[in-house]
């Protein structure tokens, strides 16, 4: 039998339905397998017991294990058609801070026995580094700045050799931050509130976004539509500052628009996890997810999205 046909049923496949395996069910997640509904029959990965009931009652089979626990991973050795990985990578102060453990667990037990026809990656557009607000294809050499963009190229890398020796197609997406109004934390209010100082506009940096919805569509459209080995910029069109995505959200919300502040000042106030995002300035270009993956934009401009 071919490596990259699933052993599962004696129909032919045109005659059942794919089973297409989520890997970190979250909220995207989620929204990706509820475009599904219908089309495919849809399994999550989950390593809490507590979610089992919640996936079953959105149709997904749930099935318990855990990416830091590799040996609870056989089962899912041929298993499915198609697999989407939204899981990130192990915390900082894991052994071999730079490798993604939990990938390499994922590939070896997908590559135990009939691995899937197609798998995708979500990683993030930290993969780039600083590009100081240049434009951004997905030809442009990975320059990871951080000890959490370092492990999502590792992943990458992971992924195109495991789709390479197994004959699988693999995809990554390149995702800048998410958002939806209908998300938790999923809007910039809770940092309105708080009246959190942004750079001053010469200072300034660029941000790229993407609504959770227009995220869940581009996945799903990957996971049939994806070149083999090919990585997509997955961000919405908006060409923004991150100041000025922030004052379009306080004058949508009615809110008081944020302080600026020099890059000095923002080093002595704010927290390094937010210092860390505004240490980088590129704009992508997602041309290649509109060409070739055929996404059309919900919402093609965060303030579209953000008015919902």
């Amino acid at each position: 039998m071919p490596s990259n046909q699933s052993p599962l049923g004696a129909l032919p496949g045109r005659f059942r339905r794919q089973r297409v395996l989520v890997v970190g069910c979250g909220d995207v997640g989620l929204r990706l397998a509820a475009g599904l509904a219908g089309r495919a029959r849809l399994l999550a990965l989950t390593s809490s017991p507590q979610r089992v009931a919640e996936l079953r009652a959105r149709g997904i089979t749930p099935l318990q294990g855990n990416l830091d626990v590799p040996a609870s991973l056989a089962r899912l050795a041929g298993l499915a058609d198609r697999v989407v990985h939204l899981a990130p990578p192990a915390a900082e102060g894991a052994p071999q801070w730079w490798r993604d453990l939990r990938t390499q667990a994922l590939l070896r037990a997908l590559a135990r026995r009939s691995p899937p026809r197609a798998l995708v990656y979500a990683s993030t557009s930290g993969v780039y580094g600083d590009c100081a607000g240049e434009l951004v294809p997905e030809t442009r050499a990975v320059r990871p700045h951080t000890p959490r963009a370092q492990r999502r190229v590792d992943a990458e890398r992971q992924l195109r050799a495991f789709g390479l020796r197994h004959q699988v197609r693999t995809n990554t997406l390149r995702i800048p931050g998410i958002y939806a109004p209908d998300r938790a934390g999923g809007t910039p209010r809770g940092r309105l509130l708080k009246g959190t100082p942004v750079l001053r506009a010469e200072e300034d940096v660029y941000t790229n976004h993407i609504h959770a919805d227009d995220l869940a569509r581009a996945l799903r459209a990957a996971l049939w539509r994806g070149r083999p080995q090919r990585a997509y910029n997955t961000s919405d069109d908006s060409e923004l500052k991150m100041g000025d995505y922030f004052d379009l959200a306080a004058d949508l919300y009615g809110l008081p628009r944020p302080p600026r502040v020099t890059r000095g000042a923002a080093q002595e106030q704010l927290p390094l996890v937010v210092l860390s995002f505004m240490g980088e300035s590129r704009r992508l270009v997602n041309e290649r997810m509109k060409r070739e993956l055929r996404v059309r934009l919900r919402y093609p401009t965060v303030e579209e999205g953000l008015r919902g």
